[in-house]
């Protein structure tokens, strides 16, 4: 599948939830070790002041998601680090309002459904992230973007039933969760349809995400600002952009960056210029401001872009194609992508 040096791996595993987790946290082990658990992100997460926070998402992820608990404790396993500090990791931006995780999605309706989104993270992580392709024992299966440590679903991604999602951070405050972001970003993984999601999405306590959604055989295309429990479901009717805050979700107080602000700013302008693809918008630098495509060291959220996807979604299919550079061809794509 890869056609040229490639910074992104590309995992296939199958089996029960834990054994899924267990290969994931496997794949990821030495980068987190490496980078992540020296990091002063991580010992804030993962502070017993946090405990309370952290028992009560842990129970409600047991009681609700089974199968995602499963799949956590296999990551813990794999990764051979305490499951309650792993647990605290994959709740890090319900846990704090400003979790290292940005992102930029374009959002293109019609007949063939477009989605491309710049998966912007950790620096340090460029390299070690992977795309998982996973065959649940119970389950759709599904491919996902994954950082080292982290569960799929809160990236971009796509299911067996042709459903995809691109996910964005966003910077709440005030939020008292009860389920994580981030599993509810996996629960969607699972979901047959696009109505079931927005169900799962709209009846949480949770910190904030936007997804967009699309799925084949469906014409809608749908942006979802949730987080704290709310959401805002809306059909996209025409090409638009999402940065790293809510747009229409009720957040007075959310955390809005200078980059998170630019990015929307940039991408605004550029959505309704006919002659700028997705990808070109993706890949734009900004003549001023700071930039879409995002790989200065210094960035002032420390953050990175580590991968690019464009999504089509038609009613016969999902043609998929993933970047893991500014400038060259894909890293991975469909088969109805090859020329």
């Amino acid at each position: 599948m890869s056609n040229e040096p490639n910074p992104i791996g590309w995992l296939t595993t199958h089996g029960a939830a834990f054994q899924i987790g267990q290969a994931m946290g496997a794949q990821g082990r030495d980068a987190v070790h490496r980078h992540l658990v020296p990091s002063k992100i991580w010992a804030t997460v993962t502070h017993p002041r946090h405990d309370t926070t952290i028992e009560r998402l842990m129970l409600h992820t047991r009681s609700r998601f089974p199968h995602i608990w499963d799949e956590l404790c296999g990551i813990a396993e794999g990764l051979q680090l305490p499951q309650r500090d792993v647990f605290a990791w994959n709740c890090r931006g319900d846990i704090l309002a400003s979790a290292p995780d940005g992102c930029t999605t374009i959002q293109q309706p019609g007949p063939n459904i477009g989605i491309a989104h710049n998966e912007d993270g950790l620096p340090f992580f460029r390299g070690s992230c992977f795309i998982l392709d996973a065959r649940p024992e119970l389950g759709l299966g599904f491919r996902a973007f994954c950082y080292p440590g982290s569960l799929p679903g809160h990236t971009f991604g796509w299911n067996d039933a042709g459903l995809c999602q691109a996910v964005n951070n966003l910077r709440l405050t005030g939020i008292a969760p009860d389920i994580p972001r981030m599993v509810l970003g996996r629960a969607v993984l699972g979901c047959a349809t696009l109505d079931e999601s927005i169900r799962i999405l709209s009846d949480a306590q949770s910190g904030g995400f936007h997804m967009s959604l699309a799925q084949v055989g469906d014409p809608r295309l749908l942006s979802v600002e949730y987080g704290g429990g709310q959401s805002v479901v809306r059909q996209i009717t025409q090409r638009a952009a999402h940065a790293n805050h809510a747009l229409h979700l009720d957040a007075p107080d959310q955390i809005v960056t200078g980059s998170s602000h630019d990015r929307q700013q940039r991408a605004d302008q550029l959505v309704i210029q006919s002659e700028s693809s997705a990808l070109d918008i993706l890949r734009d630098e900004a003549p001023t401001g700071l930039p879409i495509r995002r790989d200065d060291p210094a960035d002032p959220d420390h953050e990175n872009t580590l991968a690019t996807c464009v999504f089509t979604v038609s009613n016969s299919g999902i043609d998929w194609r993933v970047y893991g550079e500014k400038q060259g061809g894909t890293a991975y794509q469909s088969e109805s992508s090859r020329v």
